[in-house]
């Protein structure tokens, strides 16, 4: 599709305060999803101390399910900020939505019972954790559209809201005596009536460009780059809950959070140096940047996990003691998948998608190391942490050559891909 250059004053004017509208963005959205996902670390310590190992496990692995299941609000909301900096009206938009909640919602309960057999849970556990992946959905259209208007103070309080809307139900579901699957169906309310604030929040505006929008099939294609990159975050804990003992995955799935935490802390820069990196101007410096500030967040976190490790036992008891060990092996596999989300959303934004095939062979290897090679928890968390950082490092150089040899048709920024004040 043609872009339309911005005059050369404009760009020039947009050139000297990107720098601040991005840390300024970055600082904003850190903020919403810290909130977020410090409430979602929470809900692991009252879950795993009053579920016990066993039933956190299964609490654990059907989190993990419900993740891979979001892969189609993560691609929508991609698809969504693009376009909404291109110029498509946010009524065109929603409706790409609406399709995309359909058809999730229709994938998610078709999945119950392999799900539930897989992971070994009941059919109401089952879908008290998929049933949320629709409403996930039309929260990421809204979402999607507030990052492609530069909306960031907006969409931090929406990643905030949806973070506690999702986590307070579900522990009070617990504090009562509920189990993994009535949590987990709480926590899918409070999503619903996050997307519905959310939709108020954008608004209802009207017009935009008259060229047909994307279809459900663009996020498709967007979700298979997503969808290899959340497999390779989950695969282990899955496996780890099939293959290894009740009390070993249950240990593996505390350690996961500390995975987690090193995976989704930056994900603020690549929400805000997106539109950057589909910009071919401003492809290869965004690139670049995004890469080397997620390394050093990923140093430091690491870091963090070693020091932090001994009050692992006073938090959540001395029966997850074996973890403590190894806490910082899992913020290490954690920083080198937030290293490959940074490379291969820069792919989606030029649309390399074929670098999304590094990270799919990425999963096979992991897959076929946890069943053949990998027997205790040490051994998985070595498997994940290696295929995790060889992928990250192969996907992370191609997507610099990638970048560096985009072609550009002029200096200055386009007019859709310019960043935007939030308003």
């Amino acid at each position: 599709m043609p872009r339309t250059p911005r005059p050369a004053s404009e760009g020039t004017e947009t050139t000297r305060g990107s720098t601040g509208t991005a840390v300024a963005g970055m600082t904003l959205v850190t903020v919403g999803a810290m909130t977020a996902n410090l409430a979602s670390y929470l809900l692991h310590l009252p879950a795993g101390r009053w579920l016990g190992p066993a039933g956190y496990g299964e609490f654990a692995s059907l989190l993990a399910a419900q993740l891979v299941l979001a892969v189609p609000a993560l691609a929508l909301q991609t698809v969504v900020a693009r376009e909404a900096v291109h110029g498509t009206g946010a009524a065109a938009l929603r409706r790409l939505g609406y399709r995309c909640a359909v058809l999730a919602f229709v994938v998610a309960m078709l999945l119950v019972p392999v799900v539930a057999w897989a992971l070994d849970t009941s059919v109401g556990g089952a879908f008290g954790s998929l049933v949320t992946a629709p409403l996930l959905v039309l929260l990421a259209a809204e979402q999607g559209l507030l990052q492609g208007r530069g909306r960031f103070a907006a969409l931090s309080v929406v990643l905030a809201a949806a973070g506690i809307a999702k986590v307070v139900p579900a522990v009070a579901v617990l504090a009562v005596g509920g189990g993994p699957g009535a949590a987990l169906f709480a926590g899918a309310l409070g999503t619903g009536v996050v997307a519905l604030a959310a939709s108020v929040l954008v608004g209802r505006t009207s017009g935009g460009r008259t060229e047909p929008v994307p279809t459900a099939g663009a996020v498709l294609r967007a979700s298979q780059v997503q969808l290899a990159l959340i497999a390779l975050t989950s695969l282990d804990l899955l496996l780890a809950r099939m293959l290894l003992d009740p009390d070993s995955a249950g240990l593996y799935a505390l350690g996961a959070v500390a995975t987690k935490v090193a995976f989704w802390l930056p994900q603020a820069v690549g929400v805000v140096l997106y539109p950057r990196m589909a910009n071919p101007a401003q492809s290869a410096a965004a690139v670049r940047s995004a890469l080397t500030v997620l390394v050093a967040i990923g140093a430091v976190l690491v870091a963090g996990a070693a020091i932090c490790a001994p009050i692992v036992p006073m938090l959540v008891g001395d029966a997850y003691g074996p973890v403590q060990s190894l806490l910082w092996l899992f913020a290490l596999q954690g920083a080198c998948l937030a290293v490959l989300q940074g490379a291969l959303l820069s792919a989606i934004a030029g649309e390399r998608t074929h670098l999304a095939l590094v990270a799919w062979a990425g999963l096979v290897l992991e897959a076929v190391l946890m069943f053949t090679v990998a027997s205790t928890l040490r051994q998985f968390i070595a498997v994940a942490v290696g295929v995790a950082a060889a992928t990250a490092a192969v996907v992370a150089v191609l997507a610099l050559r990638g970048a560096a040899a985009a072609p550009s048709t002029d200096g200055s920024p386009t007019n859709e891909t310019a960043p935007h004040r939030d308003r």
